[in-house]
Parts: C-alpha cells; structure tokens; sequence
C-alpha cells in the first residue's frame, strides 16, 4: 500500500525527501533511486498530476504547498497535466535496473510516462541571440587578427631593505 514505508526516516525528513524527488520527477522526467522509494515517489507524483489536471486555484495552492519549486507547479499545469488530459492514472513508470554496486540496494529509474514530448526540449535560444553570438564569434577572430602583441618593459630589480637604509643614512 502506497505511503506506508518509513525508508529509515523519521517522518518530516522522509517527507522533505520525497517532496523534492517528486518535484525533481517533474522537472526532468526521470529519476535512478531504490525501488521502494521510486514507488513512494511514483503515488505522490501520481497524485500531484491529477491535482494538475484539476487546473483549479485550491489544487495550484495544493501543488505549491507540496512542490518545492514555484517553476515545477507551473509546468506541470502548463505542459504535463495536459498531456495527461485522457489518461485516468499511471503518468510514472517504474524500471528496475538491477543491484547497485556499493551495498547491493535494488536500483530502479523512475520516469513520466509518453512524456518525451516535454522533457526531451533542447533550450531553444532566440534567432537574434543565436545569430548575434554567431557574429560576435566572427569579431573576436578579427580583434585577434589585428592585434599585435605589446612589449612589456621589465620591472627594475629590487634592493634589499638594509641597502637603501644604509643608502640613506
């Protein structure tokens, strides 16, 4: 039954830890962690779609008071619960990928389901910055070209301190 494993926590530090899990799940789509936290974050992220998809004021106050990221609430109510519009449940798959090196600790990626649509974005970069930083490239090499190197004139020799007080006196 979902919620019921303690995963060695006392209860406000497994609960930080899952809160941003899930909200690390919905920004990038995909998690490695054991399985049985990985099914632990599944539920919870479970239930945070659904409150997406509610789109209403009392489930993005819900959201937000979960989530940790103001950013996470406002794609997943932008971009993922619609993709989930027809979808009644299941929005996280679960893959176990075998023992983990160190204790042996059965390993499991976590990910949205049919959601390559909105995590497999590239940073789009603006046509005006993208052809601006190409021709900023273009005026460096030429600033390079036509500056010659400059001739440095050596620093004098230092003296010791008791040569210029015996100077002196």
């Amino acid at each position: 039954m979902p919620g019921t494993r303690k995963l060695g926590r006392k209860t406000d530090h497994r609960m930080a830890m899952l809160k941003g899990m899930a909200t690390y799940l919905l920004e990038y789509g995909k998690i490695e962690t054991t399985v049985t936290r990985a099914k632990e974050v599944s539920a919870l992220t479970d239930k945070m779609v659904t409150l997406g998809k509610a789109n209403t004021l009392a489930s993005r106050r819900q959201a937000m008071a979960f989530l940790k990221k103001e950013s996470v609430v406002a794609k997943l109510f932008t971009e993922i619960a619609p993709l989930y519009a027809d979808r009644n449940g299941g929005y996280t798959r679960v893959l176990k990928i075998g023992p983990r090196r160190g204790d042996g600790a059965e390993m499991a990626i976590i990910m949205m389901v049919d959601a390559s649509a909105v995590y497999d974005k590239k940073p789009a970069k603006d046509e005006k910055s993208a052809k601006k930083s190409k021709d900023d490239k273009k005026t460096d090499t030429a600033d390079k070209a036509e500056k010659k190197p400059v001739a440095r004139k050596k620093a004098a020799p230092k003296t010791e301190p008791a040569e210029s007080a015996a100077a002196e006196a």
